[in-house]
């Protein structure tokens, strides 16, 4: 569902409810349900879940205050200090001020939903009325808690440890939630956090009590999104966002960019200039790194999404050992090295190998986990997807286990529909040896693609070769006693294009079969300057290849718009960021449509759609042979070996 509306939320109305806030944490009751009482005292982490049940000291309710233990806390670790030390009182403020929220957008939903008219009159209440008068108090319990730990986390992430993995194993999970009313939420909720504090193994110093922190409501919001599908009335809750006035915060409905604020992973450093041939490939990463570095982060959209020139989604694909992964390496290479130049975060976020789970809804889990971060508009985010169709594999062939059906599921949710968020700062690659084992789903959200295909021609070769004995001849000068070439002087060709032009010009018909035979047929009836040609050429393919539709040739176009703004930036643009980089948003929009005005002087529009098809409808065919031609081969081979065992057998 889109979100339609933003709501200010006033600093003023919040210090209004501070003080309720503040009552919270000097003093809660709670009376514990029957199961987290009677925890299985053999379990295996008995010692916290035990100590949480026990909590009580057999009474059946008792009376709390978060602000009472943070206090002990000081006096147990730092127990010369007078005040109460920066990162505790930081805690104490932040669960304060996200309680404050909680409260906030508990009050919103009260009157959005109604809630508000039904209990000032919940004694009239029929049957009915009081169904959906439970029903709207747990609903707004459930939104109040995820709010209260937004806030929560918002305010302290920042400052919590890089690794939570320590303090994540401490952790032995929430005991119970309680939905039944907002008192009794806020109310379970801080009394088992209240415990936590207070147990000597979780918190050994005050940086612990942040992170612990972080740990605890991060794993109240993953309670509330298991419980989300049950409630009801959630409309008032998921068609607006509502927004901190004069703060970055902003709660959209249940979606939470934290649950994956990712950190950057280590890469090595590699040079375009180092890899051999992939001119295409080559040439589409340092377009996409450009593209990407336009993303203008305070109106958080991107120049070339309005030029068309934008790819959410692109695929790199060729014979294996022709460089996908060196490939990956260059392009987070050199989008780490201009976002430090220019002062950008950058995230190098590549879909981890551990994706597919065993556990039903696992993977589907996992998959959201990785792909929320990408909807996070603070940084520019290059996220590979190396050997794709290991987890992206075609749905409908035999044996394909549910955790790759549930990992497609989320991908294309994310990448197109109600899910999708894309503000210009983050691209998905996918890189195949196997194009043709990808979902057609999936492969169908691809807006640009080009070949890895490794080293092509004699100077390729000959590059390839020198790269490698470069090295012995630095260590032992004249060991390597080979002539050079005569004409050709090393790594010369190994430059980037100037733009697609110079690769493509030598297309001229389809490559594949079966599409040659189509554009030939249709080249007969219809010149490729008139409009018809391009209408039938379609129809043409759609029969021979049904898969072929309308998303099939919106790609097309968007490869025609791609090849639009197929233009440099300036050179001094990254010398001088403040002429480009630094600049507001319409000035960078104008300073392209310039440049793009300029470049498209020298170029054929009709010329381009036509290679561009032909690149297109090539790969269309490509991929729905070479599987067929894979099962071929495979079956020759067999019977290739079963003949040569019948004649070493007939001889024996």
């Amino acid at each position: 569902m889109e979100h339609n509306s933003t709501f200010p939320i006033k600093q003023t109305e919040l210090d209004m409810l501070r003080d309720e806030a503040t009552s919270y944490l000097k003093s809660i009751q709670w009376e514990q349900g029957a199961r987290a009482k009677n925890r299985d005292k053999d379990a295996k982490d008995d010692s916290i879940l035990l100590y949480l049940s026990r909590a009580n000291n057999g009474s059946s309710t008792e009376i709390t205050s978060v602000s009472k233990t943070i206090l002990a806390l000081k006096k147990r670790l730092l127990p010369d200090s007078v005040a109460i030390p920066v990162l505790l009182n930081q805690t104490l403020f932040a669960v304060q001020e996200g309680i404050t929220m909680g409260i906030w957008v508990k009050d919103s939903y009260y009157d959005a939903s109604g809630l508000s008219s039904l209990s000032e009159n919940k004694s009239a209440l029929d049957a009915n009325g009081k169904r959906e008068f439970e029903s709207k108090m747990h609903t707004a319990t459930a939104f109040m808690l995820f709010s209260k730990a937004y806030k929560i986390l918002h305010d302290l992430k920042p400052h919590a440890s890089d690794d939570l993995s320590v303090m994540k194993q401490k952790f032995a999970g929430i005991p119970e939630v309680s939905l039944l009313s907002p008192i009794k939420g806020v109310s379970c909720s801080l009394f088992y956090y209240d415990k936590y504090l207070g147990h000597p193994d979780i918190i050994k110093s005050d940086k612990d009590v942040i992170d612990f922190t972080v740990v605890y409501f991060e794993a109240l919001i993953d309670e509330i999104q298991l419980r989300k599908s049950s409630l009801e009335y959630t409309e008032t809750i998921e068609d607006r966002t509502y927004k901190l006035e004069n703060s970055e915060f902003a709660i959209s409905g249940w979606s939470n960019v934290f649950s994956g604020t990712a950190k950057s992973v280590e890469f090595n450093k590699i040079k375009f200039e180092q890899i051999v041939g992939n001119r295409d490939a080559k040439h589409f990463a340092r377009r996409l790194t450009e593209r990407l570095l336009s993303y203008d982060f305070t109106e958080k959209k991107n120049p070339f999404q309005e030029l068309g020139g934008f790819m959410p989604v692109f695929m790199g694909y060729g014979i294996p050992g022709t460089g996908k992964s060196m490939l990956i390496a260059a392009i987070a290479t050199r989008l780490k090295e201009y976002c430090d130049e220019l002062d950008m975060p950058f995230l190098f976020h590549p879909m981890p190998d551990t994706l597919i789970s065993t556990f039903q809804g696992g993977s589907a889990e996992k998959m959201v986990e990785w792909m929320k971060p990408l909807q996070d508009p603070s940084k520019l985010i290059f996220a590979p997807i190396d050997d794709a169709e290991n987890n992206l594999q075609e749905r409908t062939v035999q044996g394909v286990s549910a955790g790759v059906k549930e990992v497609i599921g989320v991908f294309l949710r994310y990448t197109e529909g109600a899910y999708a968020v894309n503000y210009g700062n983050s691209s998905i690659g996918l890189f195949t040896n196997l194009p043709e084992m990808l979902d057609k789903a999936v492969i169908s959200r691809v807006q640009g693609r080009f070949k890895i295909d490794g080293a092509r021609s004699e100077h390729d070769f000959l590059d390839q070769d020198y790269l490698w004995w470069r090295k012995l001849d630095e260590t032992l000068p004249d060991f390597v006693n080979m002539q050079g070439p005569k004409d050709y002087e090393y790594l010369q060709n190994q430059g980037l294009a100037k733009n697609m032009g110079e690769i493509l010009s030598s297309i001229e018909k389809p490559s594949e079969e079966r599409v040659h035979e189509i554009y030939d047929k249709i080249e007969k009836q219809y010149k490729s300057n008139e409009h018809s040609f391009y209408a039938n050429l379609y129809k043409a393919m759609q029969k021979e290849f049904p898969f072929f539709s309308s998303r099939d040739v919106r790609n097309i176009q968007s490869a025609i718009s791609l090849r639009l703004t197929d233009f440099d930036l300036e050179d001094d643009w990254f010398d001088k960021p403040e002429i480009y980089f630094k600049q507001e948003y319409d000035t960078k929009f104008n300073m392209l449509q310039e440049l793009m005005r300029s470049n498209m002087k020298g170029l054929d529009f009709s010329e381009i759609r036509r290679q561009e098809v032909v690149r297109y409808l090539d790969n269309v065919a490509t991929i729905a042979d070479t599987d067929f031609k894979r099962k071929v081969d495979a079956r020759v081979n067999q019977m290739n070996i079963e003949m040569e065992a019948r004649k070493t057998f007939d001889n024996a």
